[in-house]
Formats: C-alpha cells, sequence, structure tokens
C-alpha cells in the first residue's frame, strides 16, 4: 500500500461515520451513502489539499455535495414541471383539438408579423403586458392596444378561415376556440 493509499484509508475509517451521520441529517438515509461516496471520491482527487484534521474540510466537501444535489432536484422538479405544463392536456377529442389547434395557426398565419409576435409573448411565452411592452419596445398602455387590435384581427381572420374541420365542416357562425390568445372563447 502506497503512502498515499494508507493515509486516505485512515482518514476514510477516521471520518466515514462522522460524514455519513452529517449527510442523515441534512437530507436523510436515502442520500446519505451517495454523499458520503461523493466526499470521500473528492477526497481521493485532492488528497494533497486535506488538512489534518480532516473532518471539517470532509463536513464542507459533503456540504457542498448536499448544496449541488439540492440545485439538481430543484432543475430536475423546474424541468418536470414545465415538461407537464407544456404537455398536459385537458380531456376531450383529440381529433378537434388539432383542428381547433390548426385553424388558430392558420389565422395567425395570415396576420402581420407584428401582431403574431405580440400574441406569441403574451399566449405562448406566458409574458404579461407590462414585461411583452418591454421585448418590443413600447409602453404597456400601447401594446395593450395593440394586444387588443391583434386579439380582434385574429378571431377576424379565425371567422374568415375555411369552415372545414377533418371531414365534417364546422356549422357557420362557429370558430376555433382562441381562447388562448383571443380575449373570448366559443
Amino acid at each position: 500500500m502506497t503512502p498515499d493509499e494508507e493515509r486516505f484509508t485512515a482518514i476514510y475509517d477516521g471520518c466515514r461515520q462522522h460524514v455519513w451521520a452529517y449527510a442523515v441529517s441534512r437530507a436523510g438515509r436515502q442520500v446519505a451513502d451517495e454523499v458520503v461516496s461523493e466526499t470521500f471520491a473528492v477526497a481521493w482527487r485532492r488528497l494533497a489539499d486535506v488538512p489534518d484534521p480532516a473532518l471539517p474540510w470532509l463536513l464542507g466537501v459533503a456540504r457542498n455535495v448536499l448544496r449541488d444535489h439540492h440545485r439538481a432536484d430543484v432543475r430536475r422538479e423546474s424541468f418536470a414541471f414545465e415538461v407537464g405544463r407544456w404537455t398536459a392536456r385537458p380531456a376531450g377529442d383529440i381529433a378537434e383539438d388539432v383542428a381547433e389547434w390548426l385553424a388558430v395557426l392558420r389565422a395567425m398565419a395570415t396576420l402581420p408579423e407584428g401582431d403574431r409576435e405580440i400574441l406569441i409573448l403574451v399566449a405562448w411565452h406566458g409574458l404579461t403586458p407590462r414585461d411583452a411592452a418591454k421585448v418590443v419596445g413600447c409602453s404597456p398602455a400601447a401594446l395593450r392596444v395593440r394586444l387588443h387590435r391583434a386579439r380582434r384581427r385574429l378571431l377576424r381572420a379565425a371567422d374568415a378561415a375555411p369552415k372545414e374541420t377533418g371531414r365534417g365542416v364546422r356549422p357557420s357562425g362557429t370558430r376555433p376556440q382562441v381562447g388562448i390568445i383571443g380575449e373570448e372563447m366559443s
């Protein structure tokens, strides 16, 4: 056994239980073993930096490992929430949803670029009119007016769109639900 291996073994044997107890007290038993493993992996890689006594240094490493685990959990939860937000669909007929979505997209395609940009910022990116105004470089009041006009043009474009959806025909006077973008839903 080399001197480094002997030193590491002595540090591990003398401090493992303390590091494990610290990890359990901060994160529970399920995470403690992983924290101990990562802490001692860092200690092995940086053996020359480990002071004597090693315990305070090891507990600092364990604290950082726990912080990194917490950050990773937050990122994972945030990602899962976002994916859920984007993929969650209300119950209903998928064919009708697709037809309505296509009708909205067709109507959006007929709008001027400025209208599309405002509607996308507010409806799809979830910005408030105040934040959207910062993006497009106008006052919040001006953006609200532009948003109102864009919504009205979208509803008119949806009304003017071909009434055929799938194999059936949409009854006259009806339009796709554009409530996510428009102010009213039919």
